[in-house]
């Protein structure tokens, strides 16, 4: 198999699945607490416009990732605001979040910028390079087709890559291995028992919902800032619930739901491979149908697994302390 095709659908994976790792570990944290987040899609799109608005009036990438994750955390808090504080109904919290994304973004750009509801292109100052360029063309030169492959297929990506990836073990460790992570997974099963335990539901509740808003910042940041040079309306293009699908087919488990990011981002990444190819036998594959494929293939995975997922005992329950 030719080397450029197996080192560049390596990378187009991780591309693509960056800000779906992002987004599903944000859910994670929130669902874990018991915390429906159906809006991952609305604070992403929200985090995004906010990166390229502020990261193409300023010139500054820190100011940038910082406002995109500001961003994120402030719909967060109104979700917990809706939910957590005045017991809402989270799935319509969520729905609405979504709802207010898509329809202020354009409006605020159109006001701002005048161009339709996109931002200004990013200088390359703002936009994130690779990390080590010159280390994966060293490896190139250096080693035989496996130096191309894993130079260009692993060391090609800017920070907010491996940021994702090492994520994944740190969320789990986070989880599994210290004391906020038990109350935290104690929360989404029984807050009564935490309640008893003199802990505040709440708290809790609101600390996993400010973490989650900084993921799904970045994971917006991420969209404008390495996949696209501007923001344009509606670019998470259903990201944040193939997230939500990658969450729940992963069970609930930061690993899982790394995998299930990492084929839907292999799906994408052969999307894009497949546009204007003639299969043998079949003929040019029209393009339409390979853009659904990554969302045929979320709808399939759903439909296999949901039913046999065990989510958290108290996700979506609003909860009321007994006085």
């Amino acid at each position: 198999m030719d080397e450029n095709l197996i080192a560049g659908m390596i990378a187009s994976t991780l591309r693509v699945s960056t800000p779906l790792i992002l987004c599903a570990l944000a859910g994670l944290l929130a669902e874990r607490s018991g915390v429906v987040d159906i809006g991952l899609e609305g604070k992403m799109l929200f985090a995004a416009f906010a990166a390229g608005a502020v990261g193409s009036l300023s010139g500054s990438m820190a100011l940038a990732l910082m406002l995109a994750m500001l961003t994120g955390v402030a719909l967060s808090l109104l979700h917990g605001v809706a939910c957590v504080s005045h017991r809402g109904d989270q799935v319509v919290s969520g729905v609405a979040v979504n709802i207010i994304a898509a329809g202020l973004t354009v409006v605020l750009g159109i006001a701002f910028f005048a161009q339709g509801g996109q931002t200004p292109q990013l200088s390359a100052a703002v936009r994130l390079q690779p990390v080590v360029p010159e280390f994966a063309a060293w490896l190139d030169s250096a080693v035989p087709f496996a130096g191309g492959i894993v130079g260009n297929g692993f060391f090609s990506h800017n920070a907010l890559v491996y940021l994702a990836i090492a994520l994944v073990p740190a969320v789990w460790w986070l989880l599994f291995r210290t004391r906020f992570g038990l109350r935290l997974r104690a929360v989404g099963e029984n807050p009564q028992m935490v309640d008893a335990a003199g802990v505040s539901v709440q708290q809790l509740r609101y600390a996993a919902l400010a973490l989650n808003g900084m993921l799904c910042g970045l994971a917006g940041a991420y969209l404008v800032m390495a996949q696209s040079a501007s923001f344009s309306a509606n670019m998470t293009a259903g990201r944040g619930f193939m997230a939500l699908a990658a969450l729940i087919f992963g069970r609930w488990h930061p690993v899982g739901a790394f995998a299930a990011c990492l084929l839907f981002g292999f799906l994408d990444a052969v999307a894009i491979r497949l546009q204007g190819v003639a299969l043998p036998g079949i003929g040019e594959v029209p393009v339409q149908l390979i853009q659904a494929l990554p969302y045929l293939m979320t709808i399939v995975l759903l439909a296999g697994f949901v039913g046999r997922s065990v989510a958290p005992a108290a996700l979506g329950r609003a909860y009321l302390k007994e006085r």
